[in-house]
Formats: C-alpha cells, sequence, structure tokens
C-alpha cells in the first residue's frame, strides 16, 4: 500500500471518530513535507477545519496524536500553523521496500482502456538544412515526453512533419539549378542533409550580393531583397512546383531524398523514433480546401487581391493571412490541413506541439482558427513552448551557415567522453568495440541530460566540455551509478548471495537507506506530474538526487562484506530496485544505461 493512501485512510479514521463526520477526498491534500521542515508528509489542514469546527493547528495536533497513538507507520508529528507534518517509522519504509521491489513494472502506469489518446509532434525539420542544435533539444524533448507521457498510462502517437515545400525550399532547388553543376550527395561525398543545406546557404549568399547592388541604387534593405532577381525566379518556382510541373517536381523529389536519407542517420545516431512521418507537400492541399470551405461558410474574408484571411481582431489578435493572392499556400494553410488529418487519423484527446517559443503568437492562431472553422476538438491543441538553445557566443543563423551541426555534435561528445574516460581510466580491459560503444552511450547520455535537466520553458547556453564529468549534476555520473549497481549485483549472483528472502520486517533501515527509499517510493508520483507538467526536467533532476544519496549510501555502508545475512540482503534488494528506477528514468529520458563503466 502506498504511503499516502495509508495516511489517507488513517487521517479519514481520525476525522470520523474525533469529530464525527466524513471527509471527501477533495478535503485531504497530503504532500511531501518540505526540506527545511521535519517529516515525510505534510496533511494541509485548513480545508478540514471547516468540517472539524476547529482552529486549524488544534485540528492538526488533534489529528496527529491520533495518528501516532493508533497507527503504526506514523513515528511522529510536528505542527506549523495550519500544517501537520508526519514521519513515517523507518520500519515503515522497509515494508514500503519490499511492495516497489516486489512490482516490476513500479513506476509506470499500462494505459487501460479508457486511457487518453496523446499525438505529439516533433522535430519538424525543414528540407533545406540539416538538423542543429535547436533541432536536438526539440527532439529530445519530444521523445523524452512521449515517453513520459506513455509511462503515465496514455496511448501516444509520435509524429514528426516535415517541412517539404515553400519558398525556402525552392532556394535551394534554384541554387542548385544555377551552380550545382549536376553535383550529387555521392559524387562529393557529403551527407545529403548538409549537401542541400550548403545551396541553401549559397542562395543566401548570392541573394545578398544581388540586394546590395539594389540597396546601392537607392532601395530599401527589405525592398531590395524582395526584388532580387534570384528572389523573383525562387517565387515562380514555388508557382510551377504548385502547378505541378514535371521538371519542377522531379528536380524537387530528388533534393527531398537527399535529405532524407541524411535525416534518418541522424535520427539513428540520437535515439529518437516516430511512429507516423507528415509531409506538408501533402497536407497543404488538405488545408487549402479547408480555407476554401470556410471562405464558403462565412468564416473568413478574402480581399480585393484575392488574397483570404482570417479576422481575429474580436479575440484580440490580429488578421491572419490563409491564402496568398496567387492562391498558394502559407505556414498556416498546411498547419490547418496537417492538424484536420491527424483528428481523423486517431481521433485523439490532446496533440502537444512541440515547438520553440518564438511561435507562440502562431499557435494561438491556429488553435483559435480551427474552433471558428468548427472543430471542437481544437480545444485539445497544446503548444509546448520551449526556450532557444544558444551557445556561448551567442545565437545561430541558419541562414549564414553559423549553427552547431547535429552531426557533429554527436561526434564531439563521443569524442570527449572517449578522451575523458581515457584520462580517467575507465577503458581498461575493454575491446575496441566496447570502448566505442560505451563512449557513445556516455557522450549522448551526456548531451542528452545536459539538455532535459533544464526547465524546457528556460532558454539555455550548451556547453559540451561542462556536460561530460563523471561527477556533478550530469548524465555521466548517473550512468556510472547504475553501471557500479549492476557491478555489485553481478559479483552477488557469482558469489550465489540472494536478497529476495529478506523480510523487510526483520531489518529496520538506518538513517542512508531511509533517505534512498524515500527517494524511490516518489517516483511513481514523479511520473504521473512529469507527464501532467510536461517537464522531463523532474525526471532528470530526479534521477541525480537518487543516485546522489544511493553513493552516500554506498560509501558510509558496506553491501556484499556485511556480515549479517538480513542486512546484506536487505540491502542488495536496495540496490536493485535503485538500479531498477535509475534504469526507467534514464529511459525516460532517451539515455542508455550501460552495464559497465
Amino acid at each position: 500500500m502506498r504511503m499516502e493512501k495509508l495516511l489517507r485512510s488513517g487521517i479519514k479514521e481520525a476525522v470520523r471518530t474525533l469529530y464525527g463526520v466524513s471527509a471527501d477526498d477533495d478535503l485531504l491534500q497530503i504532500q511531501k513535507t518540505r526540506r527545511e521542515f521535519e517529516g515525510d508528509f505534510t496533511l494541509v489542514v485548513f480545508p478540514l477545519s471547516k468540517v472539524t469546527r476547529r482552529s486549524p493547528e488544534q485540528t492538526a495536533n488533534e489529528i496527529g496524536e491520533y495518528l501516532k497513538d493508533r497507527i503504526d507507520a506514523v513515528s511522529g508529528y510536528n505542527v506549523i500553523k495550519g500544517f501537520l507534518n508526519l514521519a513515517i517509522s523507518p520500519a515503515e519504509w522497509g515494508k514500503r521496500l519490499s511492495e516497489m521491489h516486489a512490482d516490476e513494472g513500479y513506476g509506470f502506469t499500462a494505459p487501460g482502456t479508457d486511457a487518453r489518446t496523446v499525438v505529439i509532434e516533433y522535430s519538424s525539420p525543414n528540407t533545406n538544412k540539416p538538423l542543429h542544435l535547436g533541432h536536438i533539444r526539440n527532439n529530445l524533448l519530444g521523445f523524452s515526453l512521449s515517453r513520459i507521457i506513455a509511462a503515465a498510462g496514455n496511448r501516444v502517437i509520435r509524429t514528426n512533419i516535415v517541412n517539404d515545400r515553400g519558398i525556402h525550399i525552392c532556394k535551394s532547388m534554384l541554387a542548385w539549378q544555377k551552380y550545382g553543376n549536376g553535383r550529387t550527395p555521392a559524387s562529393e561525398g557529403i551527407k545529403g542533409d548538409h549537401f542541400v543545406g550548403d545551396y541553401y546557404v549559397l542562395f543566401e549568399k548570392k541573394l545578398k550580393e544581388q540586394a546590395e547592388k539594389l540597396i546601392a541604387g537607392g532601395a530599401a534593405p527589405e525592398e531590395a531583397r524582395e526584388n532580387a532577381p534570384l528572389m523573383q525566379e525562387a517565387r515562380r518556382l514555388l508557382l510551377k512546383w504548385e502547378a505541378g510541373d514535371p521538371e519542377t517536381v522531379n528536380l524537387w523529389q530528388m533534393m527531398n531524398s537527399w535529405v532524407y536519407e541524411g535525416f534518418d542517420v541522424t535520427y539513428r545516431a540520437l535515439g529518437v523514433e516516430f511512429d507516423r512521418i507528415y509531409y506538408e507537400s501533402d497536407t497543404y492541399k488538405v488545408g487549402k480546401e479547408i480555407v476554401l470551405r470556410s471562405l464558403r461558410e462565412g468564416h473568413l474574408v478574402q480581399k480585393e487581391d484575392g488574397s483570404v484571411w482570417i479576422d481575429l481582431t474580436a479575440d484580440r489578435l490580429d488578421q491572419k493571412l490563409l491564402l496568398r493572392s496567387d492562391g498558394t499556400a502559407v505556414y498556416m494553410t498546411q498547419d490547418l490541413g496537417t492538424a484536420v488529418i491527424r483528428y481523423d487519423d486517431y481521433h485523439f484527446d490532446s496533440h502537444i506541439y512541440v515547438v520553440g517559443n518564438e511561435q507562440n503568437y502562431h499557435f494561438q492562431v491556429l488553435t483559435l482558427t480551427l474552433q471558428r472553422m468548427g472543430y471542437g476538438w481544437a480545444k485539445g491543441l497544446h503548444h509546448f513552448s520551449y526556450g532557444m538553445v544558444e551557445l556561448p557566443e551567442g545565437k545561430m543563423k541558419s541562414r549564414e551557415g553559423k549553427v552547431v551541426d547535429a552531426d557533429d555534435l554527436v561526434e564531439e561528445m563521443t569524442a570527449t567522453a572517449t578522451s575523458m574516460s581515457q584520462e580517467l581510466g575507465k577503458l581498461a580491459g575493454y575491446t575496441e568495440t566496447e570502448k566505442q560503444n560505451i563512449c557513445r552511450q556516455i557522450g549522448l547520455g551526456a548531451l542528452k541530460y545536459f539538455i532535459l535537466k533544464v526547465d524546457p520553458k528556460k532558454n539555455m547556453t550548451f556547453n559540451p566540455q561542462e556536460s561530460i564529468d563523471f561527477n556533478g549534476n550530469t548524465g555521466p555520473f548517473i550512468q556510472y551509478t547504475y553501471a557500479r549497481i549492476r557491478s555489485v549485483m553481478k559479483k552477488a549472483e557469482e558469489t550465489g548471495t540472494v536478497y529476495t528472502s529478506a523480510p523487510a520486517a526483520e531489518v529496520t533501515p538506518n538513517a542512508k537507506e531511509t533517505a534512498v527509499i524515500r527517494l524511490l517510493n516518489d517516483f511513481g508520483p514523479l511520473v504521473s506530474e512529469a507527464a501532467g507538467e510536461l517537464s522531463p526536467a523532474l525526471i532528470a533532476n530526479y534521477c541525480y538526487d537518487l543516485a546522489r544519496e544511493f553513493n552516500q549510501f554506498y560509501h558510509d555502508y558496506s553491501i556484499l562484506g556485511e556480515e549479517d545475512k538480513e542486512i546484506r540482503s536487505f540491502r542488495l534488494k536496495l540496490s536493485e530496485l535503485t538500479g531498477r528506477v535509475l534504469e526507467k528514468g534514464l529511459y525516460l529520458l532517451g539515455i542508455e544505461a550501460p552495464e559497465r563503466m
């Protein structure tokens, strides 16, 4: 029985006995005791005082005394104003360890027949450039969230929408047409997404040169950029593509295929997956149909130039373009189509867009526009808005090619992990293949943890050197703790030391052991909390706290060297469960847990 359930039952009994009234569940607010106070769980007494007809302080003292005298699990209490802090006995924590250890699925909830369906979209790359550091944060957040939400008992569909159309795609295509001279990724020995991205940068370089000439002739900077011959050509190419011109479509298909091959390599390296990939080249067509139908139904307005808009000024927003005067779609058009297609595919209860905070307004408009069009399910759309990733030297700029390439970063992290592991002598006795695999796990673990431990809403600065450390709040520290536990358990197996037979009632955990058990008890509720708050950071920092607490216990007490076999078995059970929980926590973060380090 979970501690909270035990306390809830005892408090209800106390209220019934002491005051002759029943306490509904909504009156029983039980939470973890804050670190600065003594106790394990805190009852917020203010709501109860309404039915006890006593002051919060008197109610708290009376309930505390009742529980201490009649519930073996409660060893003591203290009252601070209207808060009752309850201390759980070490013996009860010992029992709780056995309960958790016996539950192989501890911490995770399997989806029931009434489970909610949650669609989560992440990655959303453009086919005009390779994935960079910003995409890495997006992918890691999205993939981690998908696992956390699933672990909380939901059905999760992981989706990716590839931005494979629009003016920016035409820029890469046009640059290759004009300056590529038939080169291919294979002929140049370059990964496909990098190859195409180079032509996007080249387009911007050539466009800048043309614009500067126009500016020198008196044109305003923005006007010069829009009227430059290269930009005009790119717009004509977009019109030809949307009209289905065979030559243009063939060029588009060829260059996109290069990019997709490159993306797949990066996704595999990062260890992220999708259940379904959508393409904006498909969804924009549905979006155009929806816009035109809504125009006929009177939800939208058409201006004199033929462009179609939605007026959201009554909702304190502005007017939003949905179709250009030439009939071509905009981002909003395809996002409308994608949302409708996804709902038709999955009839989701909730849809989460993992997109940076620079798109906050866009998703406000998207949700409201769909509601105006009569789609009631649009209330279930949620924009998971996260902060930007910056480098110590500042922001990244795709147009100028000033980005941290995802592939380069993964390679760098692995190389750094290799170098640091060799310096610390942690690779002795490993085969070359084992070394490569372990260093890859450590490097990626460091990268993922460094990014995911930060509150997603905050901007962050990424520093590769700080992320790889076998001490402190890092991924390698947690991985090393897990590997240490696995080493202990392996030695126990090799020596025939058993631990499952240890009755918890015969061993009262000491203070260090109790501290670890308390944290283990938090894991299940924390998974639910992280899913509700959409915060991988809660899981990441919990894993660090658990690893740190276990290492303090490990430093002070022997496990296999303990002479008392019951205590030894108890500590092995504690270690094994800690390893399982750390492994599950790392899994939720998309981080591998090495058996050896």
